[in-house]
């Protein structure tokens, strides 16, 4: 890929996550009630680029991705999966939640994303 096409594709993919920051589905917004303002003890940002990704919600310390996973995804597997290994090569630790956990108990979601981040930090 070429310099120039690569700083299109850079661009591309920064307004299409500045977009999305404000079209949240329902899940993620309820997840990131509970992840934001650095709540868990680290700070969260969300449609967050990472390479040529965007990641739903990504903390940088501890180099946390997490990705709420709806329907959509069960036609995406072999992506997620190379999607997930393109991020774990580079260092970053990915943690997959479905859209109905988030829905029917959040809290429990957070738990298990709260700990992860405690692995990482502490």
């Amino acid at each position: 890929m070429s310099t120039r096409s690569s700083a299109r594709r850079s661009l591309e993919l920064a307004n299409w996550a500045r977009l999305h920051r404000f079209a949240l589905t329902e899940s993620e917004a309820r997840l990131w009630e509970a992840l934001r303002r650095g709540q868990l003890g680290v700070r969260f940002r969300r449609q967050a680029v990472l390479g040529r990704y965007i990641a739903d919600f990504f903390a940088p310390e501890p180099r946390l991705v997490v990705e709420v996973d709806g329907g959509y995804h069960q036609l995406r597997r072999t992506a997620d999966a190379r999607r997930d290994e393109w991020m774990r090569r580079r260092g970053y630790r990915v943690v997959r939640v479905s859209a109905a956990a988030v829905m029917s108990d959040v809290g429990d979601v957070v738990d298990g994303i709260a700990a992860v981040v405690r692995e990482g930090v502490g």
